[in-house]
């Protein structure tokens, strides 16, 4: 099977969607199956990942050239559809799934339906609970944003939507939205961590006192990992943080990078440390396992991806209690906390610290082993797309199972 992922979510310095991408590459090929990104860049280029070919099987990625985005300039935009139907043309896809609802989804529709057998989509991101609904939580308070923006965020699900046969969402409360819009072909799928890096194994003494960076050894070892975006709400992490610093010797070690680093790192609190973005795996795994808490701050996910690699590395958690990151917490060793408020995270992450702590790791690494793996993530979907590949065979239409 040949699988084309088409997206505008691809940015230079890595991120979700890019990860994503590259670990479908991974794991599809290790299944033998062929795995084309197709996405914006500073320049035309294309190159394979040398690691993933299996028995003549490959993962390539091929970017198009496109200006640089204000907010975000390691983002490009992905204008140049002719170049994109030209590609997708020349590879005879199974399967063009779209990454992103915009741009992206667009540019398969610009395709043509004989440009793949299937056209399905990952939903990654709700762009409408994202920026509108909080901006005009800001002027008209939560709940008539809440009303004003619901039939627009219906609308937009059921337009963008409508063009694949099947729509993959990670998160439950995501899936249940896009089926309240009257999207068909929702196929819920949580996000699989790749459990031979990330796991209760990699802690490590060595790791832990390089992220104390000489703080005592009694200091509590609060790690963030994610974009730095204003949608991220660090601003909230760093208010939390700063009011259990001054009750108690701490750390907080921040994995990531993003337009608003360096404004964040103006406003960073004492005892915040900056790492930057770490794209070797197995070293952020360590990282994580060695840590006694990961604080998030953002309730805007459909899933929460680095929660997920933190659980499955045993490390418990604060999050907010809206948003994907709330689906993956366990609360026999993590938290929840009002979404937005910085005391109530502070809280919360006080009473995180106050357990025992041979307990706590007890139940983290319980709650390691039911994290889903990149295993079942990638099963069910190849799955689906023989069901729909199956179906068509057969003359028959396919229907998503609730």
């Amino acid at each position: 099977m040949k699988i084309v992922d088409v997206t505008e979510f691809y940015s230079e310095r890595g991120g979700g969607v890019r990860s994503h991408l590259s670990s479908r590459g991974h794991f599809l090929c290790q299944r033998g199956h062929d795995h084309v990104v197709v996405a914006p860049g500073p320049r035309d280029e294309e190159y394979e990942s040398k690691e993933e070919k299996n028995a003549g099987v490959r993962a390539r990625t091929v970017r198009i050239s496109g200006p640089a985005l204000p907010y975000d300039r390691t983002y490009h935009l992905l204008g140049r559809f002719d170049k994109v139907r030209q590609r997708v043309k020349a590879e005879r896809a199974d399967i063009l799934e779209a990454h992103s609802p915009y741009l992206a989804a667009a540019a398969i529709v610009a395709c043509g339906r004989a440009a793949a057998r299937v056209r399905t989509a990952f939903w990654h991101a709700d762009h409408v609970g994202t920026y509108v609904e909080p901006a005009l939580a800001r002027w008209l308070g939560p709940r008539a944003a809440g009303a004003l923006s619901a039939p627009m965020r219906k609308a937009a699900m059921r337009a963008l939507l409508a063009p694949f046969e099947a729509t993959f969402v990670a998160g439950r409360e995501q899936a249940a939205r896009l089926r309240r819009a009257g999207v068909e072909g929702v196929v819920h799928v949580p996000f699989g961590v790749d459990v031979s890096v990330f796991r209760p194994g990699a802690r490590s003494a060595s790791a832990r006192r390089e992220l104390l960076d000489g703080a005592s050894e009694r200091a509590a070892l609060i790690v963030g990992t994610g974009r730095f975006a204003f949608e991220k709400r660090w601003d909230v992490v760093f208010d939390a943080f700063a009011r259990v610093r001054a009750r108690r010797e701490a750390v907080l070690v921040l994995f990531g990078d993003g337009p608003e680093r360096a404004a964040l790192e103006r406003a960073a609190p004492a005892g915040v440390r900056f790492l930057g973005f770490e794209r070797d795996r197995p070293r952020l795994a360590g990282a994580l396992a060695s840590a006694d808490a990961l604080l998030h701050g953002c309730p805007y996910e459909t899933f929460g991806l680095g929660v997920a690699e933190a659980v499955a590395s045993a490390l418990p958690v604060v999050v907010p209690d809206a948003g994907g990151a709330a689906e993956t917490v366990d609360r026999s060793c993590g938290e929840t906390y009002v979404s937005l408020d910085a005391a109530d995270a502070a809280a919360a992450l006080e009473r995180l610290l106050a357990r025992d702590p041979t307990e706590l790791r007890a139940r983290a690494k319980e709650a390691a082993t039911h994290v889903p793996t990149a295993a079942d993530h990638y099963g069910r979907v190849l799955a689906t797309y023989d069901a729909i590949l199956a179906a068509k065979a057969a003359g028959r239409s396919w229907k998503a199972a609730d």
